[in-house]
């Protein structure tokens, strides 16, 4: 068995696979403030007892934990220090529950390797490093899943959910990415603008606050996505222009990530996934094909975990590289 570990903003997003079964069947979610709230014996019982399998079943797991930003390649877990990240402060959501996570596989004898987000010091494209981060590892999961199922070498996939991340992939190997905080917003992250940045000299918020409230929820009366939805299907005006605005801004970014992926080969890459909870809507995909005029592949809020599983099968099975990224495991 192999099994692939998604740090998302709200929950920890588990999927396993072996080499003959279908991936649909073993997958589950882990709150991370249940998480924070179990020690480290726990989360490895909880973790197994949900698959029904022992340690000795796992042949390799692949975790992603915050930014991901301290390591280049993917890495044994054994040595990996600070958990791959240079600091936790920065954006995004502080819980404790990824980090429980992370530590009890560590510290654990299941075998593991840790997927780098991509950042300064990735060999992807030098042009898109004038950002100091550009995704974090999930997002690496994402698009080993895409490459799996159709096996194409020039693809672009965007995670559409609490934020919006866009990533391109050209000639098998990541080539760059667009950050939630630099451009698209989700549906409660996004980049700071004029009024954030006055708003953050001033005082009232810390930039974390700032970017952690400028996505497209802040107009609207709705907090959670659910609540959304249901006043989206009752063609509430302020709901549909929040999925209207998500959606353009998704298309948007998409549309620079082809721009890079055409400058680096000239056919326009014109396949292109969609992932998220955000990205799994049916009128969210229209629109992203109404802008573009490509019909985007849906892939969904577990292709993250699904693609870590894969990646963690493909390093069993003897890859030295994935999109382009080194492997430093050994059997």
């Amino acid at each position: 068995m192999f099994i692939g570990i998604d740090h998302g903003t709200n929950a920890i997003r588990i999927a396993s696979i072996t080499e003959d079964e279908d991936t649909d069947s073993y997958r589950f979610e882990l709150p991370r403030d249940n998480a924070a709230s179990m020690n480290e014996f726990d989360i490895i019982d909880y973790i197994m007892d949900s698959f029904d399998v022992s340690k000795e079943n796992v042949k390799l797991m692949a975790v992603t934990y915050s930014m991901g930003d301290d390591i280049n390649s993917i890495e044994n877990i054994k040595n990996v220090y600070s958990r791959g990240v240079r600091s936790i402060e920065g954006a995004g959501k502080k819980t404790g529950g990824g980090a429980k996570v992370f530590d009890a596989i560590k510290n654990s004898d299941i075998p593991a390797v840790v997927i780098p987000g991509i950042h300064t010091g990735s060999n992807t494209d030098q042009r898109m490093n004038i950002f100091s981060h550009s995704t974090s590892p999930e997002k690496v999961g994402i698009a080993y899943h895409a490459r799996c199922l159709n096996q194409d070498g020039d693809f672009i996939v965007s995670d559409i959910s609490s934020n919006t991340v866009t990533l391109g992939v050209s000639n098998k190997k990541i080539a760059g990415a667009i950050d939630a905080c630099i451009f698209a917003p989700g549906l409660q992250h996004g980049p700071l603008d004029l009024q954030a940045i006055r708003d953050v000299d001033s005082g009232l918020y810390s930039a974390n606050e700032a970017f952690m409230n400028a996505g497209v929820l802040k107009r609207t009366l709705y907090t959670d996505f659910q609540t959304l939805l249901d006043a989206v299907d009752k063609n509430n005006p302020e709901a549909v222009l929040a999925l209207d605005t998500i959606s353009l801004f998704a298309a948007m970014e998409i549309k620079s990530i082809q721009v890079l992926l055409s400058d680096l080969k000239p056919e326009l890459a014109d396949n292109i996934y969609l992932a998220g909870s955000v990205g799994e809507v049916e009128y969210v995909v229209d629109k992203i094909h109404y802008h573009l005029g490509i019909k985007p592949y849906v892939l969904g809020r577990w292709s993250a975990a699904i693609g870590c599983a894969e990646i963690a099968r493909d390093i069993v099975s003897g890859a030295t590289e994935i999109l382009g990224l080194d492997v430093n495991y050994k059997n």
